[in-house]
């Protein structure tokens, strides 16, 4: 069981070494000069304005959150889809009931206003 993982291993391995080797090869030859023009914020060929921290409303992340939550489901939904055939009715219940907890919860969000944009 062990020699079937061996090539993944063996190329992890390899990976790890070559992305070392061009890590290193690249502070050992390539030289480093800091001037104040590649310490400035690139703002486009502008000189930056004002603060450089931008502070986003919540609901952002909120609805930031709620894509990843149902973007989880629609992961899901695919393989369930794949092999329904073989899942017979229990497996139509469970994604039922799946499908049903997450409908509950964006049906919550919606009633507490947290996809309203403002």
């Amino acid at each position: 069981m062990t020699l079937t993982y061996l090539p993944a291993l063996i190329y992890l391995l390899l990976t790890v070494v070559v992305i070392g080797a061009v890590l290193g090869l690249s502070a050992l030859v390539g030289t480093r000069r800091v001037t104040v023009e590649k310490m400035l914020p690139y703002e486009c060929g502008v000189d930056p304005i004002g603060s450089l921290e931008v502070h986003f409303p919540i609901r952002f992340y909120v609805v930031a959150m709620l894509f990843i939550i149902f973007d989880i489901e629609t992961v899901f939904l695919y393989p369930w889809a794949v092999v329904f055939g073989r899942l017979g009715l229990l497996g139509l219940v469970e994604m039922i009931l799946f499908t049903a907890v997450l409908l509950i919860g964006l049906l919550y969000l919606v009633r507490k206003g947290a996809l309203e944009w403002e």
